[in-house]
């Protein structure tokens, strides 16, 4: 079956940012010179996913906006001769069919999901956590979906992290089937430190099966008091009612769910583009020779 919707949840409340998030959706955050959310977008784009679903909380209306049609500011840059301009703003209404559903309670990632089943249900479909921010020759979903359309089955993205940090993640037990494929039989939200299972952790990538819904809808709450999707995949792992793969992702992994990863993502997204990268180097010398 073809990956061709992907859905975003983007209902979080952002406090790690306040107060600018206050009004402003976290995903709306400028990464160099775009939204952190455009980066998720067009890696769902450019993996073949033609619908992409929001599912959304309060003050996420900037959301929308962005990707809505602005006749105003297009017939302004048109009268100014700015025609580059012009021609990103119709780019950015016009590069997916998006839909917005709302979440209208904080009861976790799960949940979230769960929200996009009237969307989704029947497909297997791609889920992109936006705070993840990847940066790769080939679409970190489509590594996913090209190892579905082969294999079949869950997929969710890898990586190999030191052991003082499997805590912080969800960490799989997995055997290497292939180079970089592995046939997921377990997981593990955050375990104690000493306690993994392995040092492969999930990231914000995976390609879900129809089959995670009704599992999501009668599953009792868990860490956090939320329904947490890794319970969820667990569950088909462990069952084996389909398989569940795992790929060890080809690129670099920003995230820009606190302010630190933000910062330094900037940071490095700068120094990787030949305008600002002197811009960066001035303001450290200048501050060295303080």
């Amino acid at each position: 079956m073809s990956v061709n919707k992907c859905l975003f949840p983007v209902a979080g409340l952002g406090t790690r940012f306040l107060p600018v998030t206050k009004e402003l959706a976290k995903e709306m955050l400028p990464l160099v010179n775009k939204p952190i959310i455009s980066y998720g977008v067009e890696e769902a784009r450019n993996s073949g996913c033609e619908s992409i679903v929001m599912v959304t909380g309060r003050a996420k209306k900037s959301l929308e906006d962005y990707f809505d049609r602005s006749f105003e500011l297009e017939e302004l840059l048109k009268s100014r001769g700015k025609n580059d301009l012009y021609e990103l703003m119709i780019k950015i209404s016009n590069i997916a069919e998006i839909l917005f559903v709302r979440q209208r309670e904080p009861l976790g990632l799960g949940h979230a999901v769960l929200c996009g089943e009237p969307i989704c249900h029947g497909e297997y479909f791609g889920v992109i956590l936006p705070d993840d921010v990847f940066i790769s020759d080939e679409p970190v979903l489509s590594q996913l979906i090209k190892i579905h359309d082969r294999l079949g089955g869950t997929v969710v993205a890898l990586e190999e992290v030191s052991p003082e940090d499997t805590s912080r993640y969800g960490i799989v037990q997995s055997e290497e089937v292939e180079p970089g494929v592995h046939r997921i039989f377990d997981m593990v939200e955050k375990p104690k430190p000493g306690t993994a299972p392995s040092n492969y952790a999930i990231m914000g990538r995976y390609v879900l099966s129809p089959l995670i819904f009704p599992i999501l809808a009668g599953q009792n709450t868990g860490a956090g008091g939320e329904i947490q999707l890794t319970d969820a995949i667990k569950k088909i792992a462990v069952t084996g009612i389909e398989p569940v793969w795992g790929v060890v992702y080809k690129g670099r992994r920003f995230d820009c769910g606190t302010q630190k990863g933000w910062l330094s993502a900037n940071v490095e997204l700068a120094l990787d583009t030949p305008e600002l990268r002197d811009v960066i180097y001035e303001i450290v010398d200048r501050r060295r020779a303080e």
